[in-house]
């Protein structure tokens, strides 16, 4: 069964910018290396901007067996494109997610459970 694992990120003041850099980095010249570590962990993420009156925001989603693991096992990698990638977070976020506080991980409050196809 498939599972959801939904984040959100603040960008801290100042690097939105960067941020954008680093998302067309990712979907650029290390595409490949994104995509393979993402199937490497068995998941699948997507990145959503949102501009709030309070500041920008990413939300991240991951869907696999195991998101939630996928992401502390990701956190751990020695690679350089993992260590690159967890680098760009702390300097966009301020998040550092080799030791993620566990306040800030989200916690789910409503779910309407699985949507099926009507026929009309």
């Amino acid at each position: 069964m498939t599972k959801l694992f939904v984040m959100a990120a603040p960008i801290l003041p100042g690097q939105t910018e960067r941020w954008q850099r680093f998302l067309n980095t990712l979907n650029g010249e290390k595409s490949n290396e994104y995509k393979a570590s993402r199937e490497k962990l068995e998941v699948r993420e997507r990145v959503f901007f949102q501009h709030t009156p309070q500041g920008d925001m990413v939300i991240v989603t991951f869907e696999g067996n195991d998101p939630e693991s996928a992401l502390t096992r990701f956190a751990q990698g020695r690679d350089a494109f993992t260590q690159w990638f967890l680098d760009e977070v702390k300097a966009i976020h301020g998040l550092d997610l080799t030791s993620p506080p566990r306040e800030l991980m989200p916690e789910l409050y409503a779910d309407t459970g699985e949507v099926h196809a009507s026929t009309y």
